[in-house]
């Protein structure tokens, strides 16, 4: 699926959810806390996905990270000259 594909399903999900939050708060009333919570959530998760579908329409369709080559060349030792090795101490010591 594509991401405007993925969207628009999380879209419609939610839409379900905001309509069923609504026939729940008639049955329940939404004065509780509760409920309110659950109102704010839903009203918080439809900004959040709003948000994401402008940020998704802005990024261009085929924008891949930038790969970056590792040789398997090793390095040069010069280096690591005057570094200690992690968790082994410096070369001309030794654990007591």
């Amino acid at each position: 699926m594509t991401v405007d594909d993925e969207l628009r399903s999380v879209q419609r999900c939610l839409d379900d959810l905001y309509r069923s939050v609504g026939r729940l708060e008639k049955q329940i009333g939404g004065g509780g806390l509760e409920m309110r919570r659950v109102r704010a959530d839903t009203n918080h998760l439809r900004e959040s996905v709003a948000l994401l579908r402008e940020a998704a329409a802005t990024r261009p369709a085929t924008q891949r990270p930038e790969l970056v080559t590792i040789p398997d060349t090793p390095y040069d030792d010069s280096l690591w000259t005057d570094s200690d090795d992690e968790g082994l101490g410096a070369r001309d010591r030794h654990a007591p």
